[in-house]
């Protein structure tokens, strides 16, 4: 993705269901629960660049010792920094005491993250102070081991005000507004009611001391307590828990917008954001990795025992697109094929634009996230050539006209050529990866293949999606640019970003969107001015009545016009007219159809056409357009 662009947050949770001692015969040490997360976290880590936390419980810890632990680190080396620095506390432990590091015994006494149950999270912040304190896992303790709860997730709710006021009306005095401490605090009020009704009933029983908390952790109801603080959230999450008496959950939403996946073994349950790190990491087969349902909960008990349960009603399925474009890693199976895919489905619309002049023609891709998706289209480019010169040497054989020059124009010549044109630096990228630094040394971090484009050329450059358009404008179209080809091609395995996601992306502020910013162009062009004024006094209407059939009156702006006219208009917008270059640019955008065949599965496409899976994003439209109109930066959400 040429524009810079929040990625998700990623989370990873690992179960141990044996004792240490099993994991140091089986695995050779009995830290494998330790190292399995850090495993799984770095096979995401594209997923967490502004920091990273983990926890850990201990089951069965003696009264007196700690059960729980956490550790965050802020930066892009956050996830190396907690690990380094947590083995070089044990290890600095065992010198001190000269204990022998093999025993299972005393890596749970003595090694905080030597417990049974280990959370992980990547951050990606889209919104909060940049600071340790802002990284996952948050939490909540008490003496009370029941009480006690760590969180962490990958999600963004909409109605984090109005969750924060049910918490205020009930007597809590909330000093964060963020959704994460909503959801913590939400989940935290339900398990203090659990624990009470459990308490108060096994105290009338006559258990007494330690017993009373055996028996509120053996019947502890994680369904239930996840049932009632769920009830009322909006928007989009993965959310995964610890309790401190050794119980766990991981909470999708009920339309699966965010993605979980897990895994059980012989000797463990490994929870993940994407598929192929379950399978890398534990070993296990395409098959065996279960994708958690939507409005569902994976509940692994102190015990050991592991359910799904239906938490919320499941809605239709509206996973998002943008994992399958863009987020998760492309090695997993289906990934691969389906971005295979979308680099095919843009054959169409970049041969009615270049024709097949392949002699004259260099395809190539920026970033290298959308490698996967240039081969696709390569290969399809291919495929219609050889039809094309099987088609002409039947005609040849059967007029009769074969002959040396027609095979070397025909059969030899003429084929798609594929370069690499565009290199991205990515040590550079990783040391300007915060936004207000970008723009000014963005013209740095791309640099292109002299020689591999001639002046003349067609380049034709596959993007994984064009948001804001600003890279394109001030650096790449720049740098592509220099060998003055006659015409560049921008193609886009996304279709065109016009409205704001407020499930986990920052794709919040749309006048910042290049698609919007064209539309409101060709608006003032033609004079329609009245139409994005009517816009407004709408939105304003609708979110003051705050009605439960909301529309999205911003779609109104996009069906004045045709697809092609808006893309056209982009390509106005983004011309870089400062490099002296005088040839033409052309952005192709994938179709919504197209989108939807290549990716059957995920059906999440409310940033392209608006339709959103909850009613939160509605509002979300409303307030994104109400600040455009007034000129007010920041989130809508």
């Amino acid at each position: 993705m040429s524009d810079s662009l929040r990625h998700e947050c990623g989370i990873a949770l690992v179960r141990l269901t044996k004792d240490l001692k099993w994991y140091q015969e089986k695995h050779g040490t009995p830290l494998h629960g330790f190292n399995q997360l850090f495993l799984l976290m770095e096979k995401q880590h594209n997923r967490g660049q502004d920091g990273a936390g983990i926890g850990c419980v201990k089951i069965g810890a003696e009264n007196g010792e700690a059960f729980l632990f956490r550790d965050r680190e802020i930066g892009a080396q956050g996830l190396t920094q907690i690990f380094t620095r947590q083995i070089k506390s044990y290890s600095d432990k065992l010198r001190e005491a000269v204990i022998v590091p093999e025993f299972p015994e005393t890596v749970k006494r003595h090694f905080d993250f030597g417990g049974e149950v280990l959370l992980g999270h990547l951050r990606y912040g889209t919104s909060g102070s940049f600071d340790s304190i802002s990284c996952h896992p948050y939490a909540r303790k008490s003496i009370w081991p029941t009480r006690n709860l760590l969180v962490a997730g990958n999600f963004n709710l909409t109605n984090t005000s109005e969750l924060n006021t049910s918490l205020t009306d009930r007597g809590a005095h909330v000093i964060y507004s963020t959704d994460t401490q909503s959801i913590l605090e939400e989940i935290g009020f339900w398990l203090d009611e659990e624990h009470d009704r459990l308490f108060r009933a096994f105290r009338e029983e006559g258990f007494e001391g330690m017993a009373v908390q055996e028996k509120i952790s053996l019947h502890l109801d994680v369904g239930a307590v996840l049932r009632r603080a769920a009830r009322h959230w909006d928007g989009g999450y993965a959310i995964a828990g610890l309790i401190g008496n050794g119980d766990s959950f991981v909470l999708r939403d009920p339309s699966g917008i965010r993605p979980c996946w897990f895994v059980r073994t012989d000797d463990l349950v490994a929870v993940a954001s994407e598929r192929v790190a379950l399978m890398t990491i534990v070993g296990s087969s395409q098959e065996e990795v279960q994708e958690l349902p939507p409005g569902h909960a994976l509940i692994i008990k102190a015990d050991g025992s592991a359910k799904v349960e239906q938490v919320q009603t499941p809605r239709e399925k509206r996973h998002c697109s943008f994992e399958r474009i863009y987020f998760s890693r492309g090695n997993d199976p289906e990934i691969y094929a389906e971005r295979k895919a979308l680099g095919a489905a843009l054959a169409d619309d970049i041969l009615a634009r270049v024709g097949e002049d392949y002699d004259r023609a260099v395809y190539s891709y920026i970033p290298n996230t959308a490698e996967v998706a240039w081969y696709g289209l390569m290969d399809e480019l291919r495929r219609r050539r050889r039809a094309s010169v099987g088609e002409t040497l039947r005609r040849a054989l059967k007029d009769g006209t074969l002959d040396e020059k027609l095979i070397d124009r025909v059969v030899l010549g003429g084929w798609p050529r594929g370069e690499k044109v565009a290199h991205k630096d990515v040590k550079l990228r990783t040391f300007i990866s915060q936004e207000k630094n970008r723009l000014q040394m963005a013209s740095h971090v791309y640099d292109i293949s002299y020689g591999a484009v001639k002046e003349g050329d067609t380049l034709v450059c596959v993007d994984d999606s064009i948001v804001r358009g600003t890279t394109l404008r001030q650096s790449i179209l720049r740098i592509l640019a220099r060998p003055s080809p006659r015409r560049i091609v921008i193609a886009s395995t996304a279709p065109q970003i016009r409205y704001p996601d407020c499930y986990g992306i920052d794709m919040s502020e749309m006048g910042k969107f290049l698609a919007f910013q064209a539309a409101v162009a060709l608006c003032k062009d033609r004079g329609k001015h009245d139409l994005l004024r009517e816009v407004y006094e709408d939105c304003v209407a609708q979110a003051e009545r705050q009605t439960g059939e909301m529309r999205n009156h911003v779609r109104r702006i996009y069906d004045a016009f045709t697809e092609e006219e808006v893309a056209t208009k982009a390509a106005e917008l983004v011309f870089p007219a400062k490099s002296g270059w005088k040839g033409e640019l052309i952005l192709v955008f994938q179709k919504v159809e197209a989108l939807h065949k290549a990716c059957p599965t995920s059906r999440g496409d409310w940033y392209f056409t608006g339709d959103y899976p909850t009613p939160g994003g509605l509002g979300v439209v409303n307030r994104a357009y109400i600040n455009y109109w007034e000129r007010r930066e920041g989130r809508s959400y």
